[in-house]
């Protein structure tokens, strides 16, 4: 089920003194709640609209493929649990099954995916030439991973405590987050150049560390979704990062918001929400308010823009 709930301006609070030239990001936001699940997640979406994630009911956990409002369910055959985290725009649907092995569906087809030696296998994402990107645990820890054609390559953030890669493009860069000494940071891979990513000025919302920053997908125009702040203390806020300038994403009114998934159109989806989530679209908008119409909505709708810090890992 989609349902509309209004559209919402992220603006930085300097915005409001700018001249009347002055735009802002706007978006359409969309509720998704899969028919009959006690919560939703979304997680991906394609060119063509195509939006894959998660939900809940009595029965466990179910992927889900929603397409022009209707909804397909995903269920890995014999699985007790099937999460589906990626799809390309040829349909191709990447995900995990009993949170232990990687799942590839391909039409009607699954294919087993898993790192081998691993204890465990996530994946994450694919692109239109079908690498994938994903996570996998090993004796030493929780390490990222590339498969290119079933050739699978360890990405580990130089430093790092653990590496979890989440999102590739059509050029092969690649986005996810790392764990070290400081907290929680992004990362962007080039080339196996690696650039992290950090939140100025959020470190209040991180419970105690320097960081809290995730990375979860990025598109063919390079602009990176994820999240900042901790989902436990009701602080966690989306953001969209277009060329070095981030802009919070939070859906109106909701506690929590991560921006899971963006494709080349900008639309975003993600997920809202403590305890029973849902799934979000966020559409943007072609009209933008001039600033007088922007001063009036700002109380409730506020967002603002942050800075990103970039050092090479």
């Amino acid at each position: 089920m989609r349902l509309t709930i209004l559209t919402a301006i992220a603006a930085s609070a300097g915005l409001l003194a700018a001249t009347s030239s002055a735009r802002a990001a706007a978006y359409t936001f969309t509720q998704i709640d899969v028919p009959g699940g006690a919560s939703t997640q979304g997680q991906a979406i394609n060119n063509a609209g195509q939006i894959v994630g998660t939900f809940s009911n009595s029965t466990g956990d179910h992927g889900f493929l929603e397409s022009g409002g209707s909804f397909a369910q995903i269920d890995v055959p014999g699985a007790l649990f099937t999460q589906a985290n990626g799809i390309n725009n040829a349909g191709q649907i990447v995900g995990t099954v009993n949170n232990t092995h990687g799942f590839l569906k391909n039409g009607g087809s699954f294919i087993t995916l898993d790192v081998p030696g691993s204890l465990d296998t996530a994946p994450n994402g694919i692109n239109n030439a079908g690498q994938i990107v994903g996570s996998f645990l090993d004796g030493t820890g929780r390490h990222g991973f590339l498969d290119t054609g079933g050739s699978f390559t360890t990405i580990d953030v130089p430093g790092a405590n653990e590496t979890q890669a989440f999102g590739i493009n059509d050029a092969g860069q690649i986005v996810g987050f790392f764990f070290d000494n400081m907290g929680t940071h992004g990362f962007l891979d080039t080339g196996g150049v690696f650039t992290s990513i950090d939140v100025p000025g959020a470190s209040s919302l991180c419970g105690g560390v320097p960081s809290c920053t995730l990375a979860f997908r990025i598109n063919d125009t390079g602009q990176i979704v994820g999240r900042f702040g901790l989902i436990i203390n009701g602080s966690a806020h989306g953001f969209l990062d277009t060329g070095g300038s981030f802009t919070t994403i939070d859906v109106p009114g909701a506690i929590d918001t991560q921006a899971r998934g963006i494709n080349d159109a900008g639309e975003i989806v993600g997920i809202f929400g403590m305890g029973p989530t849902h799934g979000f679209l966020a559409t943007p908008s072609s009209a933008v308010p001039e600033p007088s119409s922007l001063a009036l909505s700002v109380t409730a709708l506020l967002g603002f823009s942050i800075f990103r810090r970039r050092q090479r890992a």
